[in-house]
Protein backbone atom coordinates (compact mmCIF):
# COMPACT_ATOMS: atom_id res chain seq x y z
CA UNK A 1 0.00 0.00 0.00
CA UNK A 2 1.34 3.20 -0.68
CA UNK A 3 0.51 6.88 0.97
CA UNK A 4 0.95 9.84 -0.69
CA UNK A 5 0.59 13.11 0.92
CA UNK A 6 0.04 16.64 -0.56
CA UNK A 7 -0.22 19.98 1.21
CA UNK A 8 -1.89 18.70 4.42
CA UNK A 9 -2.91 21.24 6.87
CA UNK A 10 -4.86 20.70 10.29
CA UNK A 11 -5.76 23.60 12.31
CA UNK A 12 -7.82 24.07 15.62
CA UNK A 13 -9.10 27.43 16.59
CA UNK A 14 -7.51 29.13 13.87
CA UNK A 15 -3.88 27.51 15.00
CA UNK A 16 -1.93 25.48 12.87
CA UNK A 17 -1.15 21.94 14.03
CA UNK A 18 0.14 19.77 11.08
CA UNK A 19 1.26 21.54 7.98
CA UNK A 20 2.97 19.04 5.31
CA UNK A 21 3.77 19.67 2.10
CA UNK A 22 4.79 16.62 0.73
CA UNK A 23 5.31 12.70 1.76
CA UNK A 24 5.35 9.84 0.21
CA UNK A 25 5.34 6.08 1.75
CA UNK A 26 5.83 3.64 -0.18
CA UNK A 27 4.76 -0.02 -0.44
CA UNK A 28 6.93 -2.50 1.94
CA UNK A 29 8.00 0.19 4.36
CA UNK A 30 8.29 0.34 7.50
CA UNK A 31 8.10 3.72 9.08
CA UNK A 32 8.64 5.24 12.18
CA UNK A 33 7.13 8.62 13.12
CA UNK A 34 8.77 10.21 16.12
CA UNK A 35 8.32 13.91 17.93
CA UNK A 36 8.39 15.17 21.42
CA UNK A 37 4.73 16.18 22.17
CA UNK A 38 2.51 18.20 20.87
CA UNK A 39 4.54 17.75 17.31
CA UNK A 40 1.41 16.36 15.19
CA UNK A 41 2.58 12.08 15.29
CA UNK A 42 -1.07 11.28 16.04
CA UNK A 43 -3.09 14.26 13.69
CA UNK A 44 -1.31 12.99 11.34
CA UNK A 45 -2.35 9.29 11.80
CA UNK A 46 -5.87 10.09 12.43
CA UNK A 47 -5.79 12.47 9.57
CA UNK A 48 -4.03 9.15 7.10
CA UNK A 49 -7.09 7.47 8.82
CA UNK A 50 -9.53 10.08 8.19
CA UNK A 51 -11.05 10.11 11.51
CA UNK A 52 -10.65 13.88 11.53
CA UNK A 53 -11.26 16.33 8.45
CA UNK A 54 -8.26 18.25 6.80
CA UNK A 55 -7.86 22.20 6.84
CA UNK A 56 -6.51 21.61 3.53
CA UNK A 57 -4.41 19.29 1.34
CA UNK A 58 -5.15 15.58 0.97
CA UNK A 59 -4.44 12.13 1.78
CA UNK A 60 -4.18 9.02 -0.61
CA UNK A 61 -3.86 5.69 0.01
CA UNK A 62 -2.98 3.41 -3.33
CA UNK A 63 -3.86 6.93 -5.11
CA UNK A 64 -7.13 7.35 -3.89
CA UNK A 65 -8.30 10.06 -1.75
CA UNK A 66 -9.35 8.65 2.09
CA UNK A 67 -12.21 10.97 2.14
CA UNK A 68 -13.32 10.16 -0.72
CA UNK A 69 -13.28 6.29 -0.83
CA UNK A 70 -13.61 3.49 1.20
CA UNK A 71 -11.77 0.89 -0.55
CA UNK A 72 -8.56 1.68 1.12
CA UNK A 73 -10.59 0.53 4.83
CA UNK A 74 -10.74 -3.73 4.09
CA UNK A 75 -7.01 -3.29 3.52
CA UNK A 76 -5.92 -1.08 6.54
CA UNK A 77 -5.36 -1.76 10.30
CA UNK A 78 -5.09 0.56 13.27
CA UNK A 79 -4.81 1.30 16.75
CA UNK A 80 -4.67 4.33 18.16
CA UNK A 81 -6.10 4.81 21.16
CA UNK A 82 -8.45 3.13 23.92
CA UNK A 83 -11.80 5.03 21.44
CA UNK A 84 -10.96 1.53 19.37
CA UNK A 85 -12.02 -0.76 21.69
CA UNK A 86 -15.39 -1.97 22.87
CA UNK A 87 -15.63 -2.09 26.76
CA UNK A 88 -18.61 -4.15 27.06
CA UNK A 89 -17.21 -7.15 24.88
CA UNK A 90 -14.81 -9.29 26.34
CA UNK A 91 -11.26 -9.81 24.66
CA UNK A 92 -12.39 -12.61 22.77
CA UNK A 93 -15.70 -11.19 21.35
CA UNK A 94 -13.83 -8.05 20.61
CA UNK A 95 -11.48 -10.01 17.90
CA UNK A 96 -13.88 -12.27 16.90
CA UNK A 97 -15.65 -9.10 15.99
CA UNK A 98 -13.12 -7.55 14.36
CA UNK A 99 -12.01 -10.37 12.60
CA UNK A 100 -15.72 -10.76 10.92
CA UNK A 101 -15.45 -7.12 9.98
CA UNK A 102 -12.49 -8.21 7.83
CA UNK A 103 -13.65 -11.37 6.90
CA UNK A 104 -12.05 -14.12 8.89
CA UNK A 105 -14.62 -16.94 10.07
CA UNK A 106 -14.24 -17.33 14.01
CA UNK A 107 -12.07 -20.59 13.80
CA UNK A 108 -9.50 -18.20 11.54
CA UNK A 109 -9.65 -15.91 14.51
CA UNK A 110 -9.10 -18.77 16.46
CA UNK A 111 -6.02 -19.90 14.54
CA UNK A 112 -4.45 -17.20 13.93
CA UNK A 113 -4.20 -16.13 17.56
CA UNK A 114 -1.96 -18.57 18.14
CA UNK A 115 0.55 -16.30 16.44
CA UNK A 116 0.00 -13.64 19.79
CA UNK A 117 0.33 -16.68 22.47
CA UNK A 118 3.62 -15.19 23.97
CA UNK A 119 2.42 -11.84 23.71
CA UNK A 120 -0.96 -12.30 25.41
CA UNK A 121 0.95 -14.33 28.01
CA UNK A 122 -1.99 -16.17 29.57
CA UNK A 123 -3.52 -12.51 30.62
CA UNK A 124 -5.48 -12.08 27.77
CA UNK A 125 -8.31 -14.52 27.02
CA UNK A 126 -10.04 -17.09 29.17
CA UNK A 127 -10.60 -14.87 32.11
CA UNK A 128 -14.18 -14.33 31.55
CA UNK A 129 -13.17 -10.64 32.07
CA UNK A 130 -14.60 -7.33 30.07
CA UNK A 131 -12.20 -5.14 27.79
CA UNK A 132 -13.11 -2.24 30.32
CA UNK A 133 -12.25 -4.25 33.68
CA UNK A 134 -8.38 -4.96 31.41
CA UNK A 135 -5.50 -3.69 32.90
CA UNK A 136 -4.02 -0.40 30.67
CA UNK A 137 -1.50 -2.62 29.42
CA UNK A 138 -3.72 -5.52 28.36
CA UNK A 139 -6.06 -3.36 26.82
CA UNK A 140 -3.02 -2.15 24.67
CA UNK A 141 -2.70 -5.60 24.12
CA UNK A 142 -6.10 -6.83 22.35
CA UNK A 143 -6.33 -3.41 20.29
CA UNK A 144 -2.33 -3.98 18.97
CA UNK A 145 -3.66 -8.20 18.27
CA UNK A 146 -7.27 -6.88 16.52
CA UNK A 147 -5.03 -4.47 14.91
CA UNK A 148 -2.53 -6.95 12.91
CA UNK A 149 -5.24 -9.87 13.01
CA UNK A 150 -6.12 -9.82 9.15
CA UNK A 151 -2.67 -9.78 8.47
CA UNK A 152 -3.47 -6.15 6.69
CA UNK A 153 -1.63 -5.07 4.02
CA UNK A 154 -1.59 -1.24 5.61
CA UNK A 155 -0.90 -1.11 9.37
CA UNK A 156 -0.94 2.28 11.64
CA UNK A 157 -0.10 2.02 15.25
CA UNK A 158 0.62 4.63 17.56
CA UNK A 159 2.22 4.24 20.69
CA UNK A 160 2.33 0.99 21.24
CA UNK A 161 4.77 0.40 23.44
CA UNK A 162 3.16 2.41 25.37
CA UNK A 163 1.94 0.14 28.49
CA UNK A 164 3.64 -2.62 27.88
CA UNK A 165 6.44 -4.24 29.73
CA UNK A 166 9.91 -5.35 28.79
CA UNK A 167 9.16 -8.30 27.57
CA UNK A 168 6.28 -8.07 25.19
CA UNK A 169 7.61 -4.35 24.41
CA UNK A 170 10.47 -7.13 22.68
CA UNK A 171 7.77 -9.41 21.63
CA UNK A 172 5.45 -6.94 19.13
CA UNK A 173 8.70 -4.65 18.05
CA UNK A 174 10.26 -8.10 16.49
CA UNK A 175 6.63 -9.20 15.79
CA UNK A 176 6.11 -6.01 13.70
CA UNK A 177 9.49 -6.68 11.95
CA UNK A 178 9.08 -10.07 11.12
CA UNK A 179 5.24 -9.48 9.87
CA UNK A 180 6.75 -6.80 8.09
CA UNK A 181 9.34 -9.06 6.26
CA UNK A 182 6.77 -11.94 5.62
CA UNK A 183 3.70 -9.58 4.34
CA UNK A 184 5.99 -7.32 2.74
CA UNK A 185 3.08 -4.79 3.71
CA UNK A 186 3.20 -1.20 5.02
CA UNK A 187 3.58 -0.25 8.37
CA UNK A 188 3.45 3.83 10.04
CA UNK A 189 4.73 3.30 13.88
CA UNK A 190 4.62 6.48 15.93
CA UNK A 191 6.32 5.91 19.25
CA UNK A 192 8.36 8.37 21.61
CA UNK A 193 10.67 4.72 21.83
CA UNK A 194 13.50 5.80 19.24
CA UNK A 195 15.37 2.80 20.62
CA UNK A 196 12.71 0.32 19.58
CA UNK A 197 11.86 2.20 16.21
CA UNK A 198 15.24 2.30 15.32
CA UNK A 199 15.77 -1.31 15.64
CA UNK A 200 13.19 -2.24 12.96
CA UNK A 201 11.93 0.91 10.83
CA UNK A 202 13.44 1.47 7.42
CA UNK A 203 12.90 4.83 7.43
CA UNK A 204 12.25 7.53 10.32
CA UNK A 205 10.26 10.66 10.03
CA UNK A 206 11.05 13.30 12.67
CA UNK A 207 8.51 15.87 13.36
CA UNK A 208 8.32 19.51 15.32
CA UNK A 209 5.54 21.50 15.40
CA UNK A 210 3.33 20.04 12.44
CA UNK A 211 6.06 19.90 10.50
CA UNK A 212 8.70 16.97 9.02
CA UNK A 213 12.21 17.97 10.24
CA UNK A 214 13.75 15.16 9.10
CA UNK A 215 13.23 12.22 6.75
CA UNK A 216 16.06 9.61 8.47
CA UNK A 217 16.82 6.06 5.88
CA UNK A 218 17.98 3.76 8.26
CA UNK A 219 21.56 3.16 6.15
CA UNK A 220 23.81 1.45 8.59
CA UNK A 221 21.58 1.60 11.51
CA UNK A 222 22.50 5.23 12.22
CA UNK A 223 19.09 6.62 13.06
CA UNK A 224 19.40 5.98 16.33
CA UNK A 225 22.33 8.06 16.81
CA UNK A 226 21.01 10.77 14.34
CA UNK A 227 17.66 10.82 16.80
CA UNK A 228 19.92 10.68 20.10
CA UNK A 229 22.21 14.06 18.52
CA UNK A 230 18.93 15.74 17.51
CA UNK A 231 16.89 15.41 20.93
CA UNK A 232 20.08 15.78 22.93
CA UNK A 233 20.72 19.04 21.41
CA UNK A 234 16.89 20.35 22.15
CA UNK A 235 17.10 19.07 25.76
CA UNK A 236 19.62 21.83 26.05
Amino acid sequence: MQINISQLQKSYSGNLVLDISELQINPGELVGIVGNNGAGKTTLLRLILDLIKTSGGSVEINHENVQHSTAWKKQTGSFLDEGFLIGFLTPEEYLEFNGYTYGLSPEEVTSRLSEYTSFMNGELTGKGKYIRELSTGNKQKAGIIAAMLCDPPLLLLDEPFNFLDPSSQIIIKNMLRDKNRQLNNTMLISSHNINHLADICTRIILLEKGQIIKDIPNSNKSQLEELEHYFSSRAV
